[in-house]
């Protein structure tokens, strides 16, 4: 059963999503995803890096190999052996990295008062969604060889790394690497099959994905021919959720992707595994993110960092600057 968060009826609100649907919606419609032009996917990035840090949190640069990463934490420091977050950022598996995704970071560290590893994992056109999943997983080994246990580690993404998360989450049990504590989906793409998610109401009420180029995508990152049918298995909703971790979704009431988030719901529900729902009023994709400009977004931080402390058992004591 959905948890209903009623609200997004401010000005910030409706004008982060007149300007979803201007520009966000028509860029992710019409920009190629092949060619000279999708080379310039990076420059999201780049245009973030000059986005000044948060006071209150310090970080360290990690060199994975074919994976970059931020770890961090609050000034001061943070014991990653009490626990620890891997951040996965969205973009579609095509865009974003670290500087778009350093302000959530910072202040998901801030508020749960453990250090986050965020990680640039390979993206197209350098690599597929099976090199996405290993620099992901690779990441998650990373925090564990430095002293922080499977078991306190809760794995996080919005979007594709929503995907990335729970797929980490299933891979680490298959490695024998432990289970993570816990899995935060926020606007999870979970399912390639395209289809229902065209189908749904919200393909044409959604201000920020097209649903009609998820195919298009989907196919790019699983390297499924055109016309072929993308494996079932390359979606985790179709996975073996038994045993799977506690989770947290968090969705947009109007975005197409609320389909994959109750579809998982409902899967984890029948696999008996702990989860809740949470579906946001008046938001757009992703919405978290923006918690430097939204108070829901803020309030949406608050909720992911009391799933944290309760998946680990520590007390949440959030941080100053957490706001």
């Amino acid at each position: 059963m959905a948890e209903y968060r009623p609200g997004g009826r401010g000005v910030r609100a409706a004008l982060i999503r007149v300007a979803c649907r201007v520009f966000v919606r028509t860029t992710l419609a019409w920009w190629p995803l092949r060619g000279p032009l999708s080379r310039l996917m990076p420059v999201v990035d780049l245009v973030m890096r000059p986005v000044p840090r948060l006071r209150a949190t310090e970080m360290r640069r990690v060199d994975g190999g074919t994976w970059r990463g931020e770890l961090v934490a609050p000034r001061g420091g943070a014991d990653a052996t009490h626990g620890a977050l891997l951040y996965l950022h969205g973009g579609a598996f095509v865009f974003c990295g670290l500087a778009t995704h350093r302000r959530v970071v910072e202040r998901l560290a801030l508020r749960t008062g453990l250090p986050v590893l965020s990680v640039d994992y390979r993206q197209l056109p350098e690599g597929g969604l099976d090199a996405s999943l290993a620099d992901a997983t690779d990441a998650f080994r990373w925090l564990t060889a430095r002293g922080t246990d499977a078991g306190s580690i809760v794995c996080l993404g919005d979007s594709a790394g929503g995907h990335l998360a729970f797929a980490v989450a299933l891979e680490t049990r298959r490695a024998g690497l432990g289970r993570p504590a816990g899995v935060v989906g926020l606007s999870p793409w979970l399912d390639f099959a395209s289809d229902a998610q065209q189908a749904h109401p919200n393909a044409r009420r959604d201000v920020f994905i097209p649903a009609r180029r998820l195919a298009r995508v989907g196919r790019l990152c699983t390297g499924t021919p055109k016309g072929a049918a993308i494996d079932p298995l390359r979606s985790p909703v179709n996975a073996d959720l038994s045993g799977f971790p506690p989770v947290l979704i968090q969705c947009a009431e109007d975005e197409v992707l609320r389909h994959d988030a109750e579809l998982m719901a409902e899967r984890l529900a029948a696999a008996g595994v702990p989860h809740t729902l949470q579906v946001w009023q008046g938001q757009v994709h992703a919405f978290p993110v923006l918690a430097h400009a939204l108070p829901e977004s803020r309030a949406a931080l608050d909720e992911i960092a009391g799933f944290v402390s309760g998946v680990l058992g520590t007390r949440r004591t959030p941080q100053p600057g957490a706001a």
